[in-house]
């Protein structure tokens, strides 16, 4: 089968070549289906903690991982990706679920998909490669520490009648709220931590997190039994209307059904108009979503691709994450992209196709019909565990300290920064500073790296052999033309050779310019061993020798025997 490509992009890419260039066989499906099974399991209680911690329904979050699964999975260019909401995505679709509602957030979702999709066509995928590592891991630490600061709430069962949108301000205000402690919703939490946190020394294969929740429930029940303590839990704080007029508590059990985003209605019944300065409103939003989930699935791609010995397809995985982005919303799924750690359990259990991920997705549906009562009685408090863990797990603390203590200055300054622009004011603004104050730092590195070095051949008084090693680039160029002047000033013939100069761009070729027309009368300059890409811009600027001032020549030694002092010299 031939793949059509969309401006050199190959859509399906990843179903096309695990299902139908490599044989799919039945041995094949099973694991598939073991995985995906696998997957399912801990996807259902995570969709539901994260749609929560997202400001809407528990519901919503399951039918993102269902219809974002299902088309992420067909259409991306990642085999092994295992696509639906994630931790990272909280810190911004919870801003704009309080401000515009669910209908907002369902329209946001769609235009970060369009952002997505425009992206993969644009073959922006492997621009990844470009975000330095201090950056990525300084505001995945941010987004860590405040999603684990928003579960501080629930895990502790604290009363506060508005949770204030600023960090400093929110931390105070939880501070403020803790004689309002509720001792049965903490020790649910606290048990679902524990089990959490040993259940993988166990040894045991099945996942942790249905265990954990398994435990937290007993625990409600326990207590609610013993001692008739009450605990909050997804039936007692979520409701739902159906069609007939009929309003239930928790979870409806029914399958999402299309409906255009801006006329879904927030538990309050509110919509958000589809208007152009409703979208205007939320552009920077989706905006933010497109980037974060760009850099989040393309992210799982390659630590997959380090798992599996595969190659992914980058960009044919962002128009993947675009279309589910964009369809999802339809049917009340949030922004979704690829989970790491659901990804790396598919491959730890066998996956060897997108099918893994379908049939994960297929589990969640029949959850929403067949566990939706019993889905209701889930405590917050163990939800919140369960993101209290997906949040250590994403800070790499580990990752953290090392770099802390073993990266040079720059790469820790950039770190520090990032996390704190990203738990203090935004993700976006995080992530821009940090790429240019990053930049800004590589380009200072790399220029001081561009040097003069003295070779054999000078000639006191009469000749100086000098190398530049390093680029002629902006950040370097008027730095070492300068030196140049000065260490010339004693020598009417000055050799340079440029066999280590990889690159001169316009700031370097001006400052070379500069020089030679600076250079006095009497002395003559000699260029020898000029590389492809620097000689290539030498000739589109039309730069061409100078009798008895500016002379090149293919190699240093023809340039020593043909270069005397005080002699009429040979252009070549």
């Amino acid at each position: 089968m031939k793949l059509h490509r969309i401006n050199g992009i190959k859509p399906f890419s990843a179903l096309i070549e695990a299902c139908w260039r490599e044989k799919y066989t039945l041995s094949r499906f099973t694991h598939d289906v073991i995985a995906g099974i696998t997957v399912g399991i801990i996807a259902i209680p995570l969709a539901m903690a994260l749609a929560i911690a997202s400001g809407v329904p528990p519901q919503y979050g399951l039918y993102t991982s269902a219809i974002a699964g299902i088309i992420i999975a067909i259409c991306g260019g990642s085999r092994f990706s295992v696509s639906g909401p994630t931790a990272a995505f909280v810190v911004i679709l919870y801003p704009v679920s309080q401000q515009f509602g669910l209908s907002g957030l369902l329209m946001a979702t769609l235009l970060s998909g369009l952002f997505l999709l425009l992206m993969g066509l644009c073959r922006f995928g492997r621009l990844i490669e470009y975000i330095p590592l201090p950056v990525t891991l300084g505001f995945t630490s941010g987004i860590a520490i405040t999603i684990a600061t928003m579960q501080v709430k629930d895990f502790f069962g604290l009363t506060m009648t508005t949770v204030p949108e600023h960090y400093t301000e929110k931390v105070v205000a939880l501070i403020q709220a803790l004689p309002t402690l509720n001792l049965a919703d903490t020790l649910v939490g606290a048990t679902t931590l524990f089990v959490l946190i040993i259940w993988p020394r166990l040894g045991i294969r099945l996942p942790g997190h249905l265990p954990a929740l398994l435990a937290g429930v007993a625990v409600m029940a326990v207590i609610g039994h013993f001692f008739h303590m009450d605990v909050a839990t997804i039936g007692s704080r979520f409701s739902y209307l159906l069609d007939d007029g009929t309003r239930g508590q928790g979870i409806p059990a029914i399958l999402p059904r299309f409906e255009f985003p801006w006329n879904i209605p927030s538990s309050d019944g509110q919509t958000l108009p589809l208007t152009w300065k409703s979208l205007s409103a939320l552009l920077p939003a989706a905006f933010s979503m497109a980037m974060l989930g760009a850099i989040e699935s393309l992210l799982c791609a390659v630590v997959l691709d380090g798992m599996t010995g595969r190659k992914h397809h980058p960009s044919s995985e962002l128009l993947g994450q675009g279309i589910g982005n964009m369809v999802a919303p339809f049917f009340g799924g949030i922004t979704a992209t690829a989970a790491i750690a659901r990804s790396a359990a598919n491959v730890r259990a066998g996956a060897s196709s997108p099918i893994s991920a379908v049939i994960h997705a297929l589990l969640v549906l029949l959850s929403l019909l067949v566990l939706a009562p019993w889905l209701s009685y889930l405590p917050l408090s163990a939800m919140a565990s369960l993101l209290l863990l997906v949040a250590w797990n994403m800070s790499e603390a580990h990752k953290v300290v090392y770099l802390l203590r073993r990266a040079p200055r720059d790469d820790i300054l950039v770190l520090l920064l990032c996390m704190s622009l990203t738990v203090l004011f935004d993700m976006v603004i995080a992530i821009t500073v940090g790429i240019v104050l990053a930049s800004i730092l590589f380009m200072r590195n790399v220029a001081r790296m561009t040097r003069i070095i003295e070779l054999p051949g000078t000639l006191p008084g009469e000749r100086l052999v000098l190398r530049i090693n390093g680029p002629l680039f902006f950040a370097a160029a008027e730095r070492i033309f300068s030196e140049l002047m000065e260490r010339s000033e004693q020598y009417p013939v000055v050799i340079l050779q440029w066999e280590a100069v990889s690159v001169l761009d316009a700031g370097g070729l001006s400052a070379f310019l500069r020089f030679v027309e600076l250079l006095p009368a009497e002395k003559h300059l000699v260029i020898t061993d000029i590389p492809f890409q620097p000689l290539k811009t030498l000739a589109r600027a039309n730069v061409a020798p100078i009798a008895n001032r500016l002379s090149f020549y293919a190699t240093l030694p023809q340039a020593l025997t043909e270069t005397t002092p005080h002699q009429e010299t040979p252009s070549s």
